[in-house]
């Protein structure tokens, strides 16, 4: 399954594929892969803001990262995703304020300066979502607030995230605060991502 998402040429192709996964999707890529990306990357943001935080999870998938922040006791929370089926096992998990269905390459349905933080997981992947979704983050975030978002390694130079990145630096957009190399994304599999904290000017 998982070759046959990182193929994906579209975001109807995407959504069909998230939509037959989500059953088995959290089974899958804990037990089987050993996703802990979504546990580095709620133990970065709780360390980033307060659990008062409103926080956006862009490609919340299942909630799996949802889950692992309302751990931390953040309380807020509001997830995208493009996949109604996810949508519904995160849900299932009852830690979200709003869930909505959207398409993270384009405009957000959301309002300008909404979240004091987003956290995207798993998302900046192959056949997902580039760069080009940054500028939509920033837009729905408070100035001052973080974005904390894993990019895997593997397309971090091909789908050219550091040119994105000094782009917006450039702009006055954000700045970037942290990216961690090689941090442990599918350990199963030895597979790594950077690890990003970039801030809202």
């Amino acid at each position: 399954m998982l070759k046959k998402v990182y193929s994906l040429k579209s975001p109807e192709a995407n959504e069909e594929a998230y939509d037959e996964w989500a059953t088995r999707y959290d089974h899958d890529t804990i037990e089987e892969m050993g996703y802990v990306a979504p546990q580095t990357a709620a133990d970065k943001l709780a360390v980033t803001v307060p659990t008062g935080a409103t926080v956006l999870d862009a490609g919340c998938g299942t909630g799996q990262v949802g889950e692992l922040l309302a751990g931390h006791g953040f309380k807020t929370i509001d997830g995208l995703d493009i996949s109604t089926s996810m949508l519904e096992v995160a849900r299932g998990r009852k830690v979200y304020r709003d869930l909505h269905k959207a398409d993270l390459t384009q405009k957000l349905p959301l309002d300008d300066d909404r979240y004091d933080a987003v956290v995207c997981v798993g998302t900046f992947t192959s056949g997902h979502v580039g760069p080009e979704a940054l500028g939509e983050m920033v837009r729905v975030l408070r100035p001052g607030a973080p974005i904390v978002a894993t990019v895997l390694d593997e397309i971090w130079e091909p789908q050219d995230f550091p040119s994105a990145i000094d782009r917006l630096e450039r702009s006055g957009a954000l700045r970037r605060i942290e990216i961690e190399n090689s941090t442990p994304y599918r350990t199963a599999e030895g597979a790594t991502s950077r690890l990003c904290v970039l801030t809202v000017a």
